[in-house]
């Protein structure tokens, strides 16, 4: 367990490091104050879980040590949004259409919810 979790750790570390400089490169780059850094590294982590994914399916290869590495590890620390739509693919793909629908949109609401007040209680301490 303590080299699984190693293994994970290892590739949120540069997952979070890639997320890091992807993000405030683009930023920097594109004059605007919408956020295209994140939305464009969420767009990129989706596109690599799923790659990665796809890739372990299709039996390549890749073992179940590097399968943890790049998906919970690398693209969980580079976006969490990568699991969160993979969780919603999957659920589309075992045709869980009410599940999709109420975890897609309670996840969206409650977690702007919960992102305000977060901030809110920051004001308040």
């Amino acid at each position: 367990m303590i080299k699984l979790l190693l293994i994970i750790g290892t590739g949120s570390f540069f997952g979070g490091i890639s997320r890091f400089l992807a993000s405030r490169y683009i930023q920097n780059t594109v004059v605007s104050s919408f956020p295209f850094g994140t939305f464009i590294v969420n767009i990129i982590g989706c596109f690599l879980i799923g790659l990665f994914f796809g890739l372990s399916d299709r039996g390549n290869g890749m073992n179940a040590e590097w399968r943890m590495f790049l998906t919970v590890g690398f693209c969980g620390g580079f976006t969490t949004f990568s699991a969160f739509s993979n969780e919603n693919l999957s659920l589309l793909r075992d045709g869980n259409i009410f599940y999709f629908a109420l975890y897609a949109s309670l996840s969206v609401f409650v977690c702007l919810i919960a992102t305000y007040l977060g901030n809110v209680t920051t004001k308040i301490f």
